[in-house]
């Protein structure tokens, strides 16, 4: 029986994770599960799997936790150090999928006690993607990607030599707004951008389609995790949602990765590899569908692109102050400091005062120093949109 963790267990990634689990009676061990402010939700689950721990990261909400537990033999605990805790038990497998920079610190324990980490939190690439492989490398613990795109190309690389890769391709839906007019993107509301075509996901992932944020999030992604170059890392519209990323070899081949919109199938991979099993997915009827279309990003629309494009070239710990920013204009535009367009505004200020002073030394990167660029990032976005507001 493999011992498993699901950290980020209340969120949209860790319920589909918990549903997979819960579809394999006799198979896992659940150790512990973390999440935020629904701690009726993670009782439950705790209750449900045999959890040995279940862990909120809100320190106020504890004693709602151990009421919600009484009896069942659950451990309850709370706060950031309960979470790096809970991670750092052994287990197998552990699923990474607590949202933003605060996912970072479990991520790097469970590698530190020699997991394999389902990675959905993409955060953590971007902030300290060297921290991260070499912390798996030191430990001997693997790295699977669970967002859908780089899934796509893991999978489409399977028994395929890197030296023969020309380029990878990673598609987004484009968003809530991809067809509004330009114009009309100033006035956007936070329920209007957090309406996905496409897929069911939490409200800022959503809201981060919406802006494209997610998809720059995956660019930089995709080098830290693939050590793909920029220049070789595309990004195509593809409404439809149905390939999900494309590796294209040396000699023009296209290797694409289709599925339905379903965050299981690569929840699935991850959880049964080095295996493929059955999945309650959805099978696509390709002559039902009929035809899928492509166009390419409009620049205009999704500035946040050319950010990752900049923060790519600049390396170092810009990647964390990029993510840090990224995250309090969201808070901001969620709040109402700020509109939908000016979130790409904040950010990239925020890095304008920032990344010179930030250095570029990957090889010298630790958690003390992506927290610090995060910290810093943080402290100037706040500067910037209360100097926007005066």
């Amino acid at each position: 029986m493999r011992r498993i963790s699901v950290l980020g267990a209340t969120g949209s990634i860790g319920q589909n994770t918990l549903d997979l689990v819960a579809r394999a009676p006799g198979e896992f061990d659940v150790v512990a599960l973390t999440g935020g402010r629904n701690v009726a939700r993670l009782a439950e689950d705790a209750r449900r799997l045999g959890a040995e721990i279940a862990v909120t990261a809100h320190e106020d909400l504890l004693e709602d936790l151990r009421a919600a537990l009484a009896g069942s033999g659950v451990e309850a605990a709370a706060g950031q150090g309960a979470l790096v805790e809970a991670a750092s038990r052994p287990a197998d497998w552990v699923m990474s999928a607590i949202v933003g920079a605060a996912g970072l610190a479990p991520g790097l324990a469970a590698l530190g006690q020699g997991a394999t980490l389902a990675l959905a939190n993409k955060e953590s690439m971007v902030c300290a993607g060297p921290l991260v492989m070499a912390t798996a490398q030191r430990h001997g613990a693997r790295v699977l990607p669970v967002d859908s795109e780089h899934s796509a190309v893991f999978q489409a690389l399977v028994g395929e030599d890197m030296a023969a890769v020309e380029r990878v391709i990673i598609t987004a839906s484009g968003g809530a707004f991809r067809d509004w007019p330009l114009e009309r993107l100033a006035h956007a509301t936070p329920a209007e951008a957090a309406t996905h075509p496409n897929w069911d996901m939490g409200q800022r992932i959503t809201i981060d389609s919406a802006s494209m944020f997610n998809k720059a999030l995956e660019v930089i992604e995709t080098k830290e995790f693939f050590g793909m170059p920029p220049e070789r890392i595309e990004v195509v519209i593809h409404p439809e949602s149905l390939i999900h990323a494309l590796v294209g070899f040396a000699d023009g081949a296209l290797m694409a990765h289709v599925g339905p919109p379903d965050m299981r199938h690569a929840i699935g991979y991850a959880l049964n590899w080095p295996e493929r099993r059955a999945l309650p997915v959805a099978r696509l009827d390709l002559a039902a569908i009929g035809q899928m279309t492509f166009r390419a990003p409009d620049l205009a629309r999704y500035p946040a692109l050319r950010l990752a494009r900049d923060v790519m070239a600049a390396g170092g710990l810009s990647g964390a102050a990029f993510n840090a920013a990224k995250e309090c204009a969201l808070d901001g535009f969620l709040a109402g400091r700020i509109g939908f367009t000016g979130m790409a505004g904040v950010v990239e200020e925020v890095l304008d005062r920032v990344c010179a002073r930030l250095g570029h030394n990957d090889a010298a990167m630790d958690l003390d120093k992506v927290l610090a660029a995060d910290h810093l990032a943080r402290h100037e976005a706040e500067r910037v949109m209360t100097e926007r507001a005066a």
